[in-house]
């Protein structure tokens, strides 16, 4: 059973945009509040923040709101003129006193700002914006932006219950959105639209990594908080393909509790000095820039934000045949291989790496889909649409 794909132009029309705005943008022209748990740098986070600043952009009145302000990309919002992001803090505990008098504050400043709609980004606020949305009599929409496996079966049976009170519940991916149906989610409520991507994600960018002649290198982009990422299988990848090539560099990006034990692993595996650890950085375009290839090892993905930046790019993607990696890599556009599965990504590698044709190709395709389908205005507006729809 597939998923209903928002059509703007048929289901929901946004409304025009405002005097003195873009005439090709649309616009939502009443108080919208975005919700997240923190501003931590995640694929989810980055859209929060990308879809915020987009509304903003149009002339959407839009307020914000979480439950732990802290993260790098709140200094992003502030920068861009969010500079009141009101927290609600759940006392530690998603059912205990505190958290249910979190919701009674957050049910009054939803009515105070005449919020229109309201909108939860994550697992935290879906439990905790929903009700309180409910309470103010304001319709709301959930998000489901992964596919469930990295929630326990308790979380997950409390989240689909409030997911069944909200007006819609937006997936980012169609795997996402298929699994609520198989939950028996009633099919009108599930709304399918992308991650958004800015307009700099397509620029040319310089490349931030020294290139060096004959050296070709290879990424993986991911925080270190999970085993799900699969750094390790990235690694055991690594080693296999030294063995066959000595003009290959790997580089790692991202940072986590997990970092020491995969440092170890490389050296363990005698590949030290071929892998770089950047930590976490904040110049991923030109990270990117710097790259050859990029490999998404993951065992559960709903729609990659790497995936969908090194597309945009133009860095041919070698990934797991999982959730949202399948949509976006279908038709030639990556490399998709089964998960957890090290010999096959090694052996895709290899070949990726005797053939820059091949690349050049498979980075042409996914480039053209991502600017077809993933821009951040194109995103705004599906957005707008929806949100119209249910402030009826």
């Amino acid at each position: 059973m597939s998923a209903p794909t928002q059509n703007p132009s048929s289901s929901f029309v946004a409304e025009s945009a405002p005097s003195g705005k873009d005439a090709n943008s649309s616009y939502f022209s009443r108080p919208v509040f975005l919700m997240i748990n923190s501003l931590e740098r995640g694929g989810t986070e980055r859209q929060y923040v990308e879809l915020a600043q987009s509304l903003k952009r149009a002339g959407s009145p839009v307020n914000l709101g979480c439950i732990q302000p802290f993260g790098p990309f709140l200094e992003d919002l502030t920068v861009t003129g969010f500079s009141d992001m009101p927290a609600f803090g759940l006392g530690g505990s998603l059912y205990g006193l505190e958290s249910v008098r979190c919701r009674w504050r957050l049910m009054r400043h939803l009515r105070k700002l005449e919020i229109a709609v309201a909108h939860s980004f994550d697992f935290y606020t879906n439990l905790t914006l929903v009700p309180a949305a409910k309470l103010a009599r304001v319709p709301v929409l959930g998000s489901q932006r992964q596919l469930g496996d990295l929630l326990t079966k308790a979380q997950s049976r409390a989240q689909l219950e409030m997911f069944r009170w909200c007006d819609r519940v937006v997936c980012n991916s169609k795997a996402a959105a298929d699994l609520l149906l198989r939950s028996r989610l009633a099919p009108s409520k599930v709304v399918v639209i992308g991650n958004g991507l800015p307009a700099a994600a397509f620029a040319r960018t310089t490349a931030v990594l020294e290139r060096q002649p004959g050296l070709v290198r290879v990424g993986m982009i991911a925080r270190m908080n999970t085993p799900s990422k699969n750094h390790s299988v990235f690694l055991r990848a690594a080693a296999s393909v030294t063995q066959r090539f000595s003009d290959v560099e790997f580089v790692v990006v991202g940072d986590g509790p997990l970092r020491g034990d995969f440092e170890k692993q490389a050296a363990d595996l005698g590949i030290q000095r071929q892998v770089q650890f950047l930590g976490d950085r904040s110049d991923i375009a030109g990270i990117l820039a710097s790259t050859d290839v990029l490999v998404i090892p993951s065992a559960t993905e709903s729609l990659s934000n790497v995936m969908l930046e090194a597309m945009a790019a133009g860095v041919p993607i070698i990934a797991t045949a999982v959730g949202g990696n399948v949509e976006l890599g279908a038709d030639n556009r990556a490399v998709l291989v089964p998960a957890n599965d090290g010999n096959a990504i090694a052996a895709e590698l290899e070949r990726l790496l005797l053939d820059e044709k091949a690349r050049k190709q498979f980075a042409e395709r996914a480039r053209a889909y991502a600017l077809e389908n993933f821009m951040a205005d194109r995103i705004r507006e599906q957005y707008c649409a929806l949100y119209a729809e249910v402030a009826k």
